[in-house]
Parts: C-alpha cells; sequence; structure tokens
C-alpha cells in the first residue's frame, strides 16, 4: 500500500530529524548482528507469517537478502509489522533499517519525506474488487458505490481521482488496518474493495468464500513496490539496491539457488557477478561472495516470485514483472 498526503506534515518533521539517526546503518546492523525489516502486518504472497511466526513473500526475501549479503546467512532477520500510518515514521526514527512493506514509490516520498527508494520489486497497479452478485464488470459502472480502503495510502487519493474524473458519486469507508478493511467488506459493510490487484489477489483468499468475489480488468494507477531506506546514507542505499540488482541479474543469467555451484568461471559476467573478478563486494562493505551468498539462501528474483506468488492460492502471473528479455520491464542495472 502507500501514504497519504494527511501524514506528510508529521513525516517531513522526522524527515528534518533524521540526521540524528546514526548515517552509518551497516556498521550498525553488523553490531547487533541482524538486519530490521519493516513489513506489513500479513499481506499473503508479500509478507506474511505463518501460525508459528515464521515470515515469507517477495518483499520478505528482500530484507532476507541484504542479510545473507552483509552475514552470509539470510536468517539474520527481525521483522517488525507496520500499519501503512506508521511505517514510515518507523523508518525515519530508526526503528528499522529497511521498509520492505509494498510500499509504492512516490515523488513526494522519494523528495520530501527523508527516503530513498531503492528500487522496484513489483510493478503494480490500483484496483478494484466486488462480489461477483453485484452483477458489475468494470469500474465504469460504481457510481454510488460505497468504497472500502485503508488509511495512511495512496489508495484513497487514486480512487478520489477517478471517481471525480468519471463523473461518479462515492462513498469511503476507510480503516487503519489492512485486515480491518478485508473484514468490513467480507460483512457487506461497503459493494467494493479497492487496493493494488497484487494486494486484491492477495486479500481475497481471507475471505469467507473467495469464489464468491472477482477482481476488475481495471488498473487505475502505476503502483512501482520496492524496498526504502533513509536518505544520508549512501552505503546502506547502494547495498540495498544491489542487493535487489543481484537477484535480478542473476535470474537473466540463469543462476539459480539450485545450480551456482555449477556456474562458477567461464563467462566474466558471471565471475563478476559471484565475486571471481572485481571489487564489487569491497566497494558495498561485504565480503566478494556477496550476491552468489544471496543467490545460495534466497534465489534469484525469478525463484522467489515463483516460491511466494505464482503457487496456489494466488497464482499472481508474471505479466510486467516478467525480465525484459521476455516482454517485461524488471530490469537491473550490470555488475561490473
Amino acid at each position: 500500500m502507500k501514504k497519504l498526503t494527511s501524514t506528510v506534515m508529521l513525516a517531513s518533521a522526522l524527515a528534518v530529524s533524521a540526521g540524528s539517526v546514526s548515517a552509518a546503518t551497516l556498521d550498525d546492523v553488523k553490531g547487533k548482528g541482524h538486519v530490521q525489516c519493516g513489513v506489513s502486518q500479513g499481506l499473503p504472497g508479500f509478507s506474511n507469517f505463518d501460525d508459528k511466526g515464521n515470515w515469507s513473500g517477495v518483499d520478505v526475501d528482500i530484507c532476507r537478502a541484504v542479510a545473507a549479503a552483509i552475514f552470509g546467512d539470510a536468517s539474520k532477520v527481525k521483522f517488525t509489522p507496520l500499519s501503512a500510518k506508521e511505517r514510515f515514521t518507523a523508518l525515519q526514527s530508526g526503528e528499522i533499517d529497511i521498509l520492505s512493506r509494498n510500499t509504492t514509490w512516490t515523488a513526494t516520498r522519494d523528495t520530501a519525506l527523508g527516503l530513498n527508494f531503492a528500487g522496484v520489486n513489483y510493478y503494480d497497479g490500483q484496483g478494484f474488487m466486488v462480489r461477483k452478485d453485484l452483477g458489475v464488470n468494470s469500474a465504469s459502472e460504481l457510481s454510488g458505490a460505497a468504497v472500502c480502503t485503508q488509511t495512511g495510502t495512496t489508495t484513497e487519493l487514486n480512487v478520489a481521482d477517478y471517481f471525480r474524473s468519471n463523473g461518479m458519486d462515492y462513498t469511503v469507508v476507510a480503516f487503519e488496518k489492512s485486515d480491518e478493511v478485508v473484514a468490513a467488506y467480507d460483512a457487506g459493510r461497503c459493494d467494493v474493495y479497492t487496493t493494488d490487484q497484487s494486494g486484491l489477489y492477495a486479500q481475497r483468499i481471507k475471505l469467507k468464500d473467495a469464489s464468491a468475489h472477482k477482481v476488475l480488468p481495471d488498473v487505475i494507477s502505476k503502483e512501482p513496490l520496492g524496498p526504502v531506506v533513509r536518505q544520508g546514507d549512501d552505503e546502506w542505499f547502494n547495498l540495498t539496491k544491489w542487493s535487489l540488482f543481484c537477484m535480478v541479474n542473476a535470474e537473466e543469467m540463469g543462476i539459480t539457488s539450485a545450480n551456482i555451484k555449477s556456474k562458477s568461471g567461464g563467462d566474466p559476467a558471471v565471475k563478476r557477478l559471484l565475486g571471481e573478478e572485481g571489487s564489487f563486494g569491497e566497494n558495498l562493505g561485504v565480503s566478494p561472495t556477496w550476491c552468489g551468498n544471496i543467490i545460495s539462501s534466497v534465489g534469484n528474483y525469478g525463484e522467489s516470485f515463483a516460491r511466494n506468488l505464482s503457487i496456489d492460492p494466488l497464482n499472481i502471473a508474471r505479466g510486467v514483472n516478467e525480465l525484459w528479455s521476455k516482454g517485461g520491464i524488471q530490469y537491473a542495472p550490470p555488475i561490473r
């Protein structure tokens, strides 16, 4: 999800005081022995926990990748569940080291809140979910609807723009926590549930009868989702974004957690990726095998996507999140 302008003043104030938070995040993380990762309060496929408290998802994998790059151990992560409203405050205050919580990259967040987005790990767009018996096949038919959404997100702004630009009336039914939104929609307190399309597919499986609901085809916004760090610490920013880029490049090169041991040597690009040539790990403040450690313990981008999003009950297609070489827009700068 995302961030509403009503919280910009608070976050901006925190951004001003962010200088009091140590800029040497990598040193701090090495000292405490783990990465503190801010995640959602439970979104299947992205950041979700089971009955034993084990976290999984593509956002979780980003933090595990950073831990693998630093410690050679992807398990050295602790997770802090955060609502949309409190996520930026937690990052600004230093409570967390990375925010990896289905968060949209926008101009305000990137320039006014003391934050840096370290890439896009999922390209998304806002959509709508309705009950099949409502008889609606397009968002253009939703005039007069009661719309459930989450506070502290750009979802509210997007839906306001959409209804206003199409001359339609609607009523907002908003809640702070995502599970509250799902419960309200499931109880019939609103006609429509709107959030990122990925979130709709993920939340639909929580409904009493998921088969009674459908996601409309309309996409009304661009929602590039990715990990976020504080401004003013280029070393940590670089390590976070290159951990993601490592996973994308590895998929493009066909290097997986299963075959990495057989990929050593040969292709110069592979040798650079695996730390057999160059000083890329040194430049990032970690070991030469930083990227190989990520691939071995977390997998490449495609493995993470397949493990978390392409399986039942989500079955989310790669779509635009396919590699650029396969018709998508997922693309990483080269390691060289």
